[in-house]
């Protein structure tokens, strides 16, 4: 019993629901070594009571590490209105302004609701001086903090002190400025005339610019753009970076760099030589069936930004620089210093020697002198990096779209990555995120990424979180969260265990979401929860409250409500006015077929080729073919299929179709189903079986497609024509759901 109430008291599940109504106990030996991850001895009767002791000491504290303040909410949270009486507060500004002094905690009113959709601002709300002192005999007026994130100091009548950090937060996400459709793409997968091997920023701007301007997309939603752990080979998934916090340089287009168009004739020369090998290996990957080469472009590139590095910066675009870097501050140094000490030692920093596997060791301060050249260097491609993103989206939102940039956040990092290596005492040690078995994996999942401690993130004040949003929102209209779910809980796995032998840890998501709330309030973002596979029974009801949009796929939405089944325990597909308005509609994902594939069964008989199918191919064909029959039969009860059975062309666009007859706020094409692609981008389940992250966007004939060709090609025109057609109708019909601010 000692065991399971110090697990209860720290997040950690000692039993999970796989399915509702059947409980699986998590294996003691689990629930130990999780709970040493969180700096927590249960090895022993006597270590549990020692910690159950620890526990109570830490709960009697003044103020907890980190407390929320939510608009609109009341009561206060526990933190605050459970203080004892007569405890005085005072709150000041990150920058050390007084915003209120010595009042009680009941004066403490939550901040004015914020609705609608903001633009990008420094802060949130301008701190107001501290009130004077009332008179006596005067009620002492309500206190009402900016938004923002600020210290918590209060001062109990017995002596006690605390000091938190206070983190007061909208109540919801920022609204997406009304109903609209757009493109979900790979980005190394769009390759254009001018890419030096791979699909690059330049390529994304030129997309937007186009797309916004000619097709009246509303937003291009982006894989994870962050940097990668270099390897031989690199790990091309963008799932397992070394830093969510910073973009991956590979994704710059040197041509649009300024200072390349100044160098000097030798170095342009070599430059030149090197774009001429560059469009060679994008040549290679168009014309010759190779696959993308992230190894090979980063080559090239890395030594033509060499060669840039040397022409020195003019007064304005010194003075840029030198803003950003004053802006990331510690995190750009420690980013930019395991980069450099990455080329030395190689990428693992849990072998590099003498003391550097500590960032704040002096021997690492040492290396950051003697790396200097090399630390500013991966400074400066941060910097160009940041400058191009931010063209993309402004190239968006000239083009008229109304989100823009929609960015991926991958749910973890690689464990001998720039962030672990930076952030050591938030991770924890030895565990790894994954998923428990289920309908989709009977094993379960491990994907190799260390989880946040939740204890260290709320006594750093959510410092580490704050700051990755903030980077990634720095220039999107919106943000997708992979694994949303993970907002409330992760499933970790201990190093050596099976998937199956972990066990759920709790975050505190009213600080999550408060967090992200402030972070996305901020950038005026939009906010967008990949919520797929096992979901906790009310997160979904949650995160919507809080104005997170989900993700719903077409194969995926069934009535599971009415309990009408259209086969063996299969609910009939989900009609499209039954869908949630609140979420990105999709017919697809990257982890999925495609449509073509999907509808021709030619997934099916990849998986076959590939050893992957749990059962006879038959029988996988026979259960396929009954569930795309299903759904072609509501297509055509709908009239969503004029074109009949056959058409391939035809039932890709009536899915489209379908997706625009939903409420759904975004709908999103995969890029890809433009022009016919039969190939997955990611094949869950293989590594070297299948070239993961590595295929060009390709036609039915599996052909590559280039920019110029997909701006060209009117199957591409005429579904984007179509769904924005359906689109238009369902407002012209009055369907368009009213958003968040009560307007159609």
């Amino acid at each position: 019993m000692g065991r399971a109430r110090l697990a209860a008291l720290h997040g950690v599940a000692t039993s999970y629901e796989p399915s509702p109504g059947r409980a699986l106990e998590v294996p003691e030996d689990t629930v130990v070594a999780v709970l040493a991850a969180l700096g927590v001895d249960a090895s022993t009767p006597q270590a549990v009571r020692a910690a159950l002791d620890h526990h109570a000491h830490d709960a009697s504290r003044l103020l907890a590490p980190t407390v929320v303040l939510r608009a609109g909410r009341t009561p206060l949270p526990g933190a605050l209105s459970e203080l004892p009486a007569g405890t005085l507060l005072s709150v000041e500004a990150d920058g050390g302004e007084l915003l209120a002094r010595d009042f009680e905690p009941a004066a403490l009113a939550p901040p004015a609701a914020v609705s609608g959709r903001t633009g990008p601002t420094d802060r949130a709300a301008p701190a107001r001086p501290a009130d004077p002192p009332e008179p006596a005999g005067r009620e002492a007026p309500a206190v009402r903090l900016p938004l923002g994130s600020h210290t918590l100091r209060a001062l109990a009548p017995d002596g006690r002190t605390g000091r938190a950090r206070l983190i007061v937060a909208p109540h919801r996400m920022p609204d997406v400025p009304g109903r609209s459709h757009g493109f979900l793409l790979q980005l190394y997968s769009l390759l254009s005339a001018r890419s030096w091997g791979m699909g690059d920023l330049g390529d994304l701007a030129d997309l937007a610019a186009w797309s916004g301007r000619e097709l009246g997309t509303g937003f291009l939603q982006l894989n994870p753009l962050h940097a990668a752990v270099p390897g031989d080979p690199t790990d091309p998934s963008p799932y397992r970076p070394s830093s969510r916090r910073f973009p991956d340089p590979v994704h710059l287009r040197l041509e649009d760099v300024p200072e390349y168009a100044l160098l000097p004739a030798p170095e342009r020369e070599r430059a030149a030589e090197l774009a001429a090998r560059a469009g060679k290996l994008r040549d290679s990957v168009l014309h010759e069936g190779a696959l993308i080469d992230r190894d090979a472009v980063w080559q090239l590139k890395s030594e033509a930004l060499g060669l840039v590095r040397a022409v020195p910066l003019g007064p304005g675009r010194r003075a840029a620089y030198c803003d950003f870097l004053a802006e990331q501050g510690q995190a750009l140094d420690d980013h930019a210093t395991w980069c450099a000490l990455a080329e030395m030692h190689g990428p693992d920093w849990r072998r590099w020697p003498g003391g550097l596997a500590d960032p704040r060791s002096p021997r690492t301060d040492r290396a950051r002198g003697e790396l200097l050249e090399r630390v500013d260097f991966h400074c400066w491609l941060a910097w160009l990096t940041d400058t191009q993103l931010g063209a993309a989206q402004r190239s968006a939102l000239d083009a008229g779209m109304g989100i823009g940039l929609v960015h991926d956040l991958a749910v973890g990092v690689h464990p001998s990555g720039a962030d672990v290596w930076a952030q050591q005492d938030v991770f924890a040690t030895g565990m790894s995120v994954g998923a428990p078995p289920d309908a989709f994996n009977a094993n379960g999942q491990d994907w190799g990424l260390p989880p946040w401690r939740p204890d260290a993130l709320a006594t750093a004040g959510y410092a580490p979180y704050r700051g990755l949003l903030r980077g990634l929102l720095r220039h999107a209209g919106a943000l997708r969260i992979d694994h949303v779910m993970g907002l409330s809980r992760l499933w970790w796995v201990p190093e050596g265990g099976r998937p199956a032998e972990g066990t759920y840890v709790r975050y505190d998501t009213e600080a999550m979401l408060g967090v992200l709330a402030l972070e996305a309030h901020r950038a005026g973002a939009a906010v967008i929860g990949e919520d797929l596979g096992t979901v906790e029974p009310g997160i979904r009801d949650a995160l919507a409250a809080r104005g997170v949009l989900g993700t719903s796929v077409f194969w995926f939405e069934r009535d599971y409500a009415s309990g009408r089944a259209s086969g063996p325990a299969r609910p009939e597909p989900l009609p499209p006015e039954a869908w949630r308005a609140g979420c990105l509609a999709t017919a697809t994902t990257h982890d999925l077929p495609s449509t073509a594939a999907r509808l021709t069964g030619e997934h099916v008989g990849l998986r076959h080729r590939l050893g992957l199918l749990s059962r006879p191919l038959a029988e996988e064909q026979a259960d396929d073919a009954v569930v795309v029959a299903e759904w072609l039969r509501m297509l055509g009860r709908l009239g969503l299929l004029p074109e009949g059975p056959g058409d391939e062309e035809g039932a890709v666009k009536a899915v489209y179709r379908f997706l625009a007859r939903t409420p759904a706020r975004m709908v999103g094409v995969w890029l890809p189903d433009c022009v016919g692609d039969r190939r997955p981008q990611n094949l869950p389940g293989t590594s070297n079986e299948y070239p993961n992250w590595r295929l060009p966007i390709a036609d039915a004939a599996g052909r590559p497609v280039t920019l110029e060709q997909l701006a060209a090609s009117p199957r591409l025109r005429s579904l984007i024509a179509d769904l924005a057609g359906q689109l238009g109708a369902a407002e012209r019909r009055g369907e368009c759901p009213p958003d968040r601010t009560g307007r159609a």
